[in-house]
């Protein structure tokens, strides 16, 4: 029995304003129902107007996706009765979406794996419902917000395959620039559909709505193909059912039976006329494209020398990528650059921003490069910065006036700890190259870690190869 599962995402654009009216967007944080409007609220005789910021955004999407965009595509209105859908129905798109076709590459285990992408169309959000232990309350701020919602082809075929998709296209959305997708705010939203194929036979789908972790969606699709297995080993049928996820029971609830398109009674919505993406439209949109994860990591393989396990690791977050990037062009060696913020900088980097600037950052790598600052020395100035305990430029100072440049004394050095290794000196002469590490690491020491160890290198290797 194979896992088969398709994903229908859910993405709040990020607009100023409601797919359908004026009202602000930015509903998180405001007190409830203060963000509504006779549109959002669906008031008799209010009429929709079309958001032409996320119309351009989902083009984004569809663009960086390689779906075809629809020159005409369609507002539909989806009938149902919920107390968070004021009007009694949602705007979203069924007929004719804005996009579709498409696929979507990422990783898993190393392996990279491709999903179709079925289509892409614009919808606007439903209100919140708030729960407490005497009674439900409704926050209507979030109605009409816009979502742009992205339906794979059944083509995953693991919980763990699922999960990955989601992390790689939450990377790309950030990058697009198109949405915070901040999952603990509901901004990327997920419903599943699995099913087990029995001898290349589809079986009955299972739906899971509204997930809103990766860890959500890898849980509760694994306790979903267990519910499956279980039914066809007693041989009993399986039933086409949608179930929520309470993650903090890690269980299943049933939420209704089965359910179809019909049920919702789709027609076009007769106040809104067909969005028409001409190719001058679409082209303005396309120049405007932001640099994507993959272009970027390929650009910098060939300008700066960045290996794929560390350019995946800073094109984790965007903020985090553009500030390596700033940091890489003012350093003679880029590809020093990538270490100092993965590694360095990486356990003080708690919020969006960076702790330091790149302007910062980038002068202590030099100084580190030039020989001015050894290594140690800088990683405290870069603790005591981000830390607050003092001034970058007074830091830098002190330890230049302490740092040995000397020749003479360097050269002196370094004879001292050549005569007190022998044998690490005949390694290195045997061609273990791994023991001039060690011999820098025994001048350093000797000279209380005021010395650069590339120069220190240096000296080393021109003193054994001389003989």
């Amino acid at each position: 029995m194979e896992p088969v599962i398709g994903l229908e995402i859910h993405v709040q654009l990020k607009t100023r304003t409601k797919l359908f009216c004026s009202c602000s967007a930015e509903y998180f944080a405001a007190p409830p129902n203060t963000l509504t409007c006779p549109v959002c609220l669906g008031l008799p005789g209010a009429l929709p107007v079309l958001n032409k910021e996320a119309v351009e955004l989902a083009l984004r999407v569809a663009l960086a996706l390689n779906a075809q965009v629809q020159e005409a595509s369609q507002f539909d209105r989806k009938n149902y009765f919920y107390p968070d859908l004021p009007k009694g129905y949602q705007i979203t798109q069924r007929q004719v979406p804005l996009a579709t076709g498409g696929s979507f590459a990422f990783k898993v285990e190393g392996e990279t794996r491709t999903v179709r992408i079925r289509e892409l169309h614009l919808e606007e959000d439903a209100g919140k419902l708030v729960h407490t232990e005497s009674r439900t309350l409704v926050d209507f701020n979030r109605c009409g917000a816009p979502l742009v919602e992205i339906v794979t082809e059944p083509e995953i075929h693991s919980p763990r395959e699922a999960r990955e998709f989601l992390r790689a296209l939450r990377i790309l959305l950030r990058h697009l620039r198109v949405s915070t997708v901040d999952m603990e705010k509901g901004e990327l939203r997920c419903d599943a559909n699995a099913s087990l194929a029995v001898a290349g036979r589809l079986g009955t789908k299972t739906e899971i709505k509204n997930l809103n972790s990766f860890r959500a969606v890898e849980h509760a699709l694994a306790a979903v193909l267990e519910y499956q297995r279980e039914k066809l080993a007693s041989g009993a049928k399986v039933e086409q059912v949608t179930f929520g996820w309470d993650e903090g029971k890690n269980e299943l609830i049933l939420q209704r039976t089965k359910e179809e398109a019909h049920d919702y009674r789709y027609f076009p919505d007769p106040d809104l006329v067909p969005l028409v993406v001409s190719p001058e439209w679409l082209g303005e949109v396309r120049a405007k494209m932001p640099e994507l994860p993959w272009e970027r990591a390929a650009r910098w393989a060939k300008e700066y020398g960045v290996p794929e396990r560390e350019a995946e690791a800073l094109l984790a977050e965007p903020v985090r990528a553009d500030f390596f990037e700033e940091v890489a062009r003012q350093v003679p060696n880029p590809r020093a650059a990538v270490g100092w913020v993965l590694s360095e900088l990486w356990p003080y980097w708690t919020d969006e921003e960076p702790p330091i600037s790149a302007q910062d950052l980038a002068l202590i790598i030099r100084k580190v490069e030039e020989g001015v600052c050894p290594r140690l020395k800088a990683k405290k100035i870069l603790e005591q910065v981000v830390t607050g305990r003092g001034s970058l430029s007074a830091l830098i100072q002190e330890v230049e006036g302490e740092v040995l440049r000397d020749e003479r004394e360097l050269q002196a050095l370094v004879a001292e700890v050549i005569a007190a290794h022998p044998q690490a000196v005949a390694d290195f002469r045997a061609g273990k190259t791994q023991a001039l590490g060690f011999l820098v690491g025994q001048a350093m020491k000797k000279a209380q870690g005021k010395a650069d160890p590339k120069r220190l290198a240096q000296i080393l290797q021109a003193l054994l190869s001389g003989g």
